[in-house]
């Protein structure tokens, strides 16, 4: 089965039941119904706040957690679907917000796990302290039984050190012995092992210093461009994910926001969030540093435990009307697939 699309993400949704009170439990609704599709070699960048969601939406896609509702596809193939869907095509809840799993449909990952890997956020808790370079990298090999000697194994282990910019003689080291850059090279190596088709890059950059932010997005790009891997990249900095994305999505608690072709969001923001987020990116230009209106955010985040009633920006939106409390905006196309979820814009 074939499909425009690598990885199609439909209604994804992932609940975590949160204890509140003696017996009851209240839904953590950490990812709520988002959708996107990635077509091969091509980079979808997903920004937003710390605790928007995701981290998670990465994890669920992968089935790292169990999500609770929604579908995934993988080159065209189902590899998790919750079941019971809506006259719209949503899922099913009850009356705790809770989706009702229908006949879900799950597969087995681990011939999947070669096609799809991920790099972490953190170099320094992401590798195991007591093996060395060529056995944290070669450890997908051992899994997959991708070689048939000892000799082969090493060969394909220094060529992926070599893709990423380590010298052979590191192979013998250990992960404490590397500064933040190299150790995040280990961990985009050992995901390379398999060679994958599709990564998801958890913010791969955020815990580099700024220099070696720009060396470790350049070596993203000249894989992709050697590989012809596809990158989910989460990251919250607007200026490192529009130099890397072809696609840029925008999420707030949980939910999508705005997604469009990178230049287009960049130079036509419709959403107010993403109108505001776009305002507090630095520019280089002091001239245009100094035109620019900062749009600054009332009040804060809400608790994704009691999320607002409709559109869960409302709370902090200059455009809020009665309507936005009301109902959910749904996530509409404004021309050229430029996506975005708003009642008032």
């Amino acid at each position: 089965m074939s499909s425009e699309y690598l990885v199609e993400v439909e209604h994804l949704k992932q609940y975590f039941p949160i204890r509140t009170g003696f017996m009851g439990t209240t839904p953590l609704k950490a990812v709520d119904d988002i959708s996107f599709a990635i077509k091969p070699g091509e980079t979808l960048g997903l920004v937003g706040e710390s605790g928007c969601g995701k981290t998670t939406v990465g994890r669920s896609l992968l089935q790292l957690y169990n999500p609770t509702g929604g579908r995934v596809k993988f080159n065209g193939e189902v590899i998790f679907d919750a079941g019971d869907l809506n006259e719209k095509g949503e899922p099913v809840v009850d009356e705790k917000g809770m989706p009702v799993r229908g006949k879900t449909t799950t597969v087995n990952m681990l011939p999947y796990r070669k096609q799809m890997q991920m790099v972490f956020q953190d170099p320094y808790s992401s590798l195991n302290p007591r093996m060395t370079v060529e056995d944290i990298i070669g450890e997908p090999l051992d899994v997959h039984h991708l070689y048939s000697t000892k000799a082969e194994r090493r060969e394909k282990v220094l060529h992926l050190m070599e893709l990423v910019g380590l010298n052979a003689e590191h192979a013998t080291r250990y992960a404490h012995e590397f500064s933040g850059g190299q150790r995040q090279r280990i961990g985009i190596a050992r995901a390379l092992a398999v060679d994958p088709k599709f990564i998801v890059c958890d913010e791969p950059v955020s815990a580099l210093d700024v220099s070696i932010q720009a060396q470790v997005v350049n070596m993203f790009e000249d894989l992709q461009h050697k590989l012809g891997v596809s990158y989910l990249f989460i990251a919250h900095d607007l200026l490192v994910v529009n130099h890397i994305s072809d696609r840029i999505a925008v999420m707030y608690l949980g939910r999508m926001m705005e997604m469009a072709e990178a230049d287009e969001l960049m130079n036509n923001p419709i959403h107010p969030y993403t109108q505001s987020l776009l305002s507090a990116v630095p520019m280089p230009d002091p001239k245009i540093a100094r035109s620019r209106k900062r749009i600054v955010l009332e009040g804060d985040v809400p608790s994704p435990l009691k999320a607002p009633s409709g559109c869960p920006f409302r709370t902090r939106c200059r455009y809020a009307t009665e309507q936005c409390a009301a109902q959910r905006p749904p996530f509409t196309d404004r021309g050229n697939g430029h996506m975005v979820a708003c009642w008032n814009k």
